[in-house]
C-alpha cells in the first residue's frame, strides 16, 4: 500500500519557490568547465574564457573585491548580473590596495587579496582558495563519478532543460570534521552539516521547520572563511547531504557570482561580509528596553491607556508599548488608520503615553483588504503587483484566515511615495516606529511595474518594503529602526527584527534561540523573538522561562495571540518581572555589547563559535550563548529546569551563586524558576546601574568585578565613551576611570581570590 501523508493544514499560496526542470531521460544539459585559457588581467581581477564539457563557451572573472574577499563569476557574458538588481543591489564589492595578480605563462594564476589568495589552474580547471601562507581553506570538489561514469556532485558550470540554461552550479570540497552554520534565521542545527537550506522567503508559520521568514545566502565554516552568494534567486546549498564530502550550490539566475571571504575568526568574516553589504543599524537606545504588546486581540484607547498605568503602578520597567493589528478597524488592517471607534482621540492618547515615558509601535505589512476603499484607490493608480493578465493580483495572503488582498509594489516609485504619505502622518502624531510584518508573500507568477517576475522579486521584496518604512521614519523621527519579520541579504540595514510566529512550548523556545544565533552568525546583530511564544498561552513556567531568555536577549518583546502581560500570570509574575529589572541593571552593558555589534558586525547574541572559532564543541552547542563578549547565558528548555551547559576554556563564575567553574567541559546546571542558568567570564568588569522604569543616559553608574583581577570595561553610551581599568595590587583593586560617566562604587562579587577592596581614581 503506497504511503500516505498524514491530513494536515496545508499552504497553497506561495508554498513554494518554483521548481527547476527535470531533464528528460537521455538529455544533456549538464555542463562543467573543463579548461579556460586567459584573456585579461589587470591588477586585481582576471578573465578568463572557458570551455565546458557540453562544448559551451563560458566567461569566468576572478578578482580581489576587498581585504580578504575574493569574488568569482560565471556566465554567459562578462556584464551579466544577478536578476534581483533590476530593484536593489545586494552587495557592492570593494578594493584593496594591496590587490596582486600573477599571470605567469605556464603557471597558475594567482590573484592575492592579502589573508586570501586564489590559486587557478587552467588546464584541467581548477579553483583553490588559500590563506596568506599557502594553506589550502576550501577548493572546489573535483567531482565524484560514480561505477557508471556519472558526475554524482554538481560541477562548477551550469545546467540547461531543453536547450535553455536555467541555473549556474558550484560545488567546494568539505572536511571530514568541517561545521558550517550561517544562511539566515534558520530554526534547525546551528551546524548545517547534513541540510539542504533553500534562499526562499517562507511564512514559517513557527520556528520548527526548515522554513526561514530571513533568509542570508551566507555560510561560514569552522575552517576559517565564508562563502557569500550575490542573488535574490532561490539558491539552493547541499551542505554535505547528498555527499559528505562537498557543500553543493544551485543558482537559478542569470549568472554565477559568489565571494569567498577570509576569517580566520567569524568575527572577521562578518566584519568583511559588512563591508560588502552595509554596517547594522544601531537602534535608539530606548529601543533596548521591554516591548509589551496588546496581543493579537481587540484593542482600545482605554485599555492602552490602561495597559501604560498599571505597567507604571506596578514598577514594570518598560519603554515601549506595541499596537498590534486591532489599532486599525476589524476588516481594514493595513489601510493603516485608527480605529475611530476605539481609538477616539489617538492624539491626546499618544501625547498622554508619551508623558509616561512610552514610545509606542504600530503593526503594519504591505497587504491591503480587497474589501477595503484603499485598495480602489490603490488599484486604480497601479500601485499593486499584477498578474499575468495584467490585472491587480489579488492574493490569498492570509491563508484563508481573512480577505484577499493587494500586494503593493516597491518597484513603482509613485507607490513608494504613496505609501509613504500613508505612514508619515502617522509618525508625524507621534508613533515612533512600526513593527512592519509579512512581506514573504510575493507570488512567483506575479509582475512588477519595472518588468520583474514574481519570483525573481521575492525575496528581496523585503528589502524594499523595509528600505521605504524605515526611510519614512528615519525623515520624521531620525533613526532607522522597524521590527521586522521577514528580511534577506543586507537586511541587518533595518535595525530590528524578530523571530516570527512560533508556538507556546519549549521545543519552539529551543529552536528560536537556534534561529536567532543562525541570524547572528549571518550578519544581523539586533534581533529578539516574542517572548512566551506568540500562538497560544502559555504555561506559568514557560513564561517565565521565555521572559528571562528575552531578558537576556539583544531585544526584548512580550507579545503572543493572547496577553503577555505580566500581572496576567499571576503566580509569576515577580519572576518575570524580576528578569526584565535584571535587564535594566544590566543596561550599561548591553547598550556598550550593542554599539560593538553595530561598528563590528559580531552579534550581540553570539554562538560560541565566535569566541572560540577552534573550539569544536562551540560550534555545536547551540542552545546557550554569549551576551556580548563576557556574560554567558543559557535558558532553561525543559520544565524540569536541569539541563547540560558547555563553559568553553578559561574559568567562570555563576552569577548568582558565584562559583567558580573550569570550562572546556560539560556541566549540569539546575535553577529554580526565578534564576536563569547565567555565567560571566572570570575577571569581567561588568558596568551596571540603578533600578530604573525607563532606559536613560545615566550620569553615574557601578561596575561589578567578578574575579576582581585585572581587567577593561567600555561603556558606550550617548555621552560618550567611559573607560575602567582595573589593576590588581594585593588585596586591593584600583581602578581607573576616564570619560563621561562617574563610577560610584566597584562591587566585588564573592567570589573565590577575589580583592577585599576596591579604590577607584
Amino acid at each position: 500500500m503506497p504511503y500516505r501523508p498524514p491530513l494536515v493544514a496545508h499552504e497553497y499560496f506561495v508554498a513554494d519557490p518554483p521548481e527547476l526542470p527535470v531533464r528528460e531521460r537521455g538529455e544533456g544539459g549538464l555542463s562543467a568547465l573543463t579548461s579556460a585559457e586567459l584573456v585579461a588581467a589587470d591588477g586585481a581581477e582576471v578573465m578568463l574564457k572557458a570551455v565546458t564539457s557540453a562544448e559551451e563557451t563560458l566567461v569566468v572573472q576572478v578578482g580581489v573585491a576587498g581585504e580578504g574577499v575574493i569574488r568569482v563569476r560565471l556566465s554567459e557574458d562578462a556584464t551579466a548580473r544577478p536578476r534581483s538588481e533590476r530593484a536593489i543591489e545586494l552587495v557592492s564589492p570593494g578594493t584593496y590596495s594591496g590587490a596582486r595578480v600573477e599571470a605567469a605563462p605556464g603557471a597558475p594564476i594567482v590573484i592575492d587579496a592579502g589573508p586570501l589568495r586564489a590559486e587557478i589552474s587552467l588546464h584541467p580547471w581548477h579553483l583553490r582558495f588559500t590563506d596568506a601562507a599557502g594553506e589550502t581553506l576550501v577548493e572546489q570538489d573535483r567531482g565524484h563519478i560514480d561505477i557508471s561514469g556519472r558526475l554524482r556532485t554538481l560541477p562548477f558550470g551550469r545546467s540547461s532543460s531543453a536547450g535553455t540554461p536555467v541555473a549556474y552550479h558550484e560545488s567546494f570540497a568539505a572536511a571530514p570534521d568541517e561545521a558550517f552554520s550561517g544562511f539566515g534565521e534558520s530554526f534547525t542545527r546551528l551546524d548545517k552539516r547534513g541540510q539542504r537550506p533553500v534562499m526562499w522567503n517562507f511564512d514559517a508559520f513557527g520556528a520548527e521547520s526548515q522554513r526561514a521568514y530571513k533568509n542570508v545566502p551566507l555560510y561560514l565554516s569552522s575552517r576559517g572563511y565564508g562563502v557569500l552568494v550575490d542573488s535574490g534567486a532561490p539558491t539552493e546549498f547541499d551542505v554535505c547531504q547528498s555527499t559528505h564530502s562537498a557543500v553543493q550550490i544551485v543558482v537559478p539566475d542569470d549568472v554565477l557570482d559568489y565571494y569567498v571571504i577570509a576569517g580566520p575568526a567569524p568575527s572577521d568574516i562578518l566584519d568583511r561580509y559588512d563591508l560588502l553589504t552595509c554596517r547594522p543599524s544601531l537602534p535608539p537606545k530606548w529601543a533596548f528596553g521591554t516591548w509589551i504588546s496588546s496581543g493579537f486581540c481587540v484593542d482600545s484607547q482605554e485599555r492602552v491607556l490602561a495597559r501604560a498605568r498599571t505597567i507604571r503602578e506596578r514598577g514594570i520597567p518598560c519603554d515601549v508599548l506595541h499596537l498590534d493589528t486591532y489599532w486599525q478597524a476589524d476588516g481594514h488592517w493595513s489601510e493603516l488608520k485608527w480605529d475611530a471607534v476605539n481609538f477616539p482621540d489617538p492624539d491626546g492618547m499618544l501625547a498622554e503615553l508619551d508623558g509616561m515615558g512610552f514610545k509606542v509601535c504600530l503593526w503594519m505589512n504591505p497587504y491591503i483588504s480587497h474589501l477595503s476603499p484603499t485598495f480602489h484607490e490603490a488599484a486604480e493608480a497601479g500601485y499593486f503587483l499584477k498578474d499575468q493578465a495584467g490585472q491587480v493580483y489579488v492574493a490569498d495572503c492570509w491563508h484563508g484566515s481573512f480577505p484577499a488582498c493587494g500586494i503593493v509594489d516597491f518597484t513603482n516609485p509613485a507607490a513608494v511615495e504613496w505609501f509613504r504619505g500613508l505612514l508619515r502622518p502617522l509618525l508625524r502624531q507621534g508613533v515612533a516606529v512600526f513593527k512592519t510584518d509579512f512581506a514573504e508573500g510575493v507570488p512567483g507568477d506575479a509582475v512588477a511595474y519595472n518588468g520583474m517576475t514574481g519570483a525573481d522579486l521575492h525575496n528581496v521584496y523585503t528589502l524594499l518594503f523595509n528600505d521605504v518604512v524605515a526611510g519614512v521614519t528615519r525623515e520624521v523621527n531620525g533613526h532607522d529602526l522597524v521590527w521586522a519579520r521577514s528580511s534577506y541579504l543586507g537586511g541587518q540595514r533595518h535595525s530590528a527584527q524578530w523571530g516570527g510566529d512560533t508556538y507556546t512550548s519549549y521545543a519552539a523556545m529551543g529552536s528560536t534561540i537556534r534561529g536567532g544565533l543562525a541570524h547572528g552568525l549571518s550578519g544581523v546583530p539586533f534581533w529578539s523573538h516574542d517572548a512566551g511564544g506568540f500562538t497560544g498561552r502559555p504555561t506559568d513556567d514557560l513564561y517565565v522561562r521565555w521572559s528571562q531568555f528575552g531578558a537576556l536577549s539583544p531585544l526584548l518583546r512580550l507579545h503572543g495571540t493572547t496577553t503577555r502581560e505580566p500581572w496576567e500570570f499571576p503566580e509569576v509574575e515577580a519572576e518575570a518581572v524580576q528578569a526584565l529589572k535584571l535587564r535594566y541593571r544590566l543596561m550599561p552593558y548591553l547598550y556598550s555589547a550593542a554599539v560593538e555589534a553595530a561598528r563590528t558586525g559580531a552579534p550581540m547574541m553570539r554562538a560560541l563559535c565566535v569566541d572560540f572559532p577552534d573550539d569544536p564543541v562551540a560550534w555545536q552547542a547551540d542552545l546557550q550563548y554569549l551576551l556580548g563578549r563576557d556574560l554567558l547565558v543559557a535558558p532553561v528548555t525543559a520544565p524540569e529546569g536541569t539541563r547540560q551547559v558547555y563553559l568553553p576554556r578559561g574559568l567562570w563564575v555563576d552569577y548568582w551563586t558565584n562559583e567558580v567553574l573550569e570550562g572546556a567541559r560539560y556541566v549540569t546546571v539546575g535553577k529554580p524558576l526565578d534564576q536563569i542558568p547565567l555565567f560571566v567570564r572570570h575577571g569581567a568588569l561588568i558596568p551596571v546601574q540603578e533600578q530604573r522604569d525607563t532606559v536613560d543616559v545615566p550620569a553615574e553608574i557601578a561596575l561589578v568585578a567578578f574575579g576582581g583581577g585585572d581587567g577593561t570595561a567600555e561603556i558606550h553610551d550617548a555621552d560618550g565613551v567611559t573607560v575602567a581599568v582595573a589593576t590588581r595590587d594585593g588585596e586591593e583593586l584600583r581602578v581607573a576611570v576616564t570619560g563621561p560617566k562617574r563610577v560610584t562604587a566597584v562591587e566585588i562579587a564573592p567570589v573565590a581570590g577575589a580583592p577585599v577592596r576596591a579604590v577607584i581614581s
